[in-house]
């Protein structure tokens, strides 16, 4: 998410808050995510947003070509535990997992998240936030850094003689403008980088 970070709510002790503390005081600030027991909140910039509505646009296209490919979409509050709930920029589920429409939270994490890069919180995305996502069973992660034009893939490689997912991700797969992005999560749904970074 891009934007100014501002820690809320901390004490000089810099207690962490639980997640039960950060809903009950971000009831009315939506842009806010609690990372290691810190409020911070973001405030988007046009490229970020253009970015997010553009990979949103390609999905959709292909969702009326081919339904139940599943559901993507963002801004749903992500509890991974007591002291972190993150906001993806974006998410994607299968259709047996898609959200009731009343719904504001997951109950557990969807199999793929995407982030896109800010000058303050990209520390964020590309550290503790990626090693939450992988603890708590992330499928796939893509950080799409909008200053080297390049897309970070954490996808974890399925075990095959024991048939479970791999524990941790895979060194991370680089797509950068003029190659292709796609997910094995969505069969057919690919992404045209050069496409994506002119937005």
């Amino acid at each position: 998410m891009l934007g100014t970070v501002r820690p809320m709510a901390v004490t000089a002790a810099r207690r962490k808050i639980t997640a039960d503390e950060f809903f009950a005081l971000t009831a009315e600030q939506p842009r806010a995510q609690l990372i290691d027991g810190v409020i911070v909140v973001s405030e988007p910039q046009m490229r970020h947003e253009r970015i997010i509505l553009w990979l949103a646009f390609l999905f959709m296209t292909h969702r009326e070509r081919h339904p139940g490919c599943g559901e993507l979409a963002g801004h749903i509050d992500t509890p991974l535990d007591e002291h972190n709930v993150y906001v993806p920029d974006l998410w994607w589920v299968p259709e047996e997992r898609m959200l009731p429409g009343d719904v504001h939270m997951f109950p557990q994490p969807p199999p793929l998240v995407v982030e896109v890069r800010s000058p303050s919180t990209w520390r964020f995305d590309t550290g503790t936030k990626l090693r939450h996502y992988e603890s708590a069973g992330v499928a796939e992660a893509w950080l799409i850094d909008t200053v080297g034009e390049v897309v970070r893939v954490y996808r974890r490689s399925s075990c095959e003689r024991a048939q479970v997912e791999a524990a941790t991700f895979d060194p991370p797969i680089e797509r950068r403008a003029g190659d292709r992005l796609s997910t094995p999560l969505v069969p057919g749904w690919d992404v045209d980088l050069a496409v994506l970074f002119a937005r």
